[in-house]
């Protein structure tokens, strides 16, 4: 699990239909160094997530890659790659 800064949220046209009712968000990542500064910058290259928390721009978000992105929709069968675990209210680095 990583953490990033919600940029802007992607909207689909056409929609696909694994996507339907779902929202997609902008993410970067955010590296120690930033996070140890408390600057509101990320640092990381940017990347695409389900976002089913309603989680705003410029929140901080935890997100999982890879497989277990996809874990929270089984047994169905979602395409994705990120997927915002969490909204995180404070952190103490």
């Amino acid at each position: 699990m990583r953490l990033g800064i919600v940029r802007g949220h992607v909207v689909l046209n056409p929609a696909v239909d694994s996507y339907k009712g779902r929202t997609l968000v902008v993410l970067e990542p955010v590296t120690m160094e930033n996070l140890r500064a408390k600057n509101g910058r990320g640092g990381g290259k940017a990347l695409i997530a389900v976002d089913e928390l309603g989680a705003a721009k410029g929140q901080l978000v935890a997100f999982t890659e890879g497989r277990e992105a996809a874990n929270p929709f089984w047994p169905g069968s979602v395409p994705v790659d990120a997927y915002c675990a969490m909204i995180v209210e404070s952190i103490d680095v």
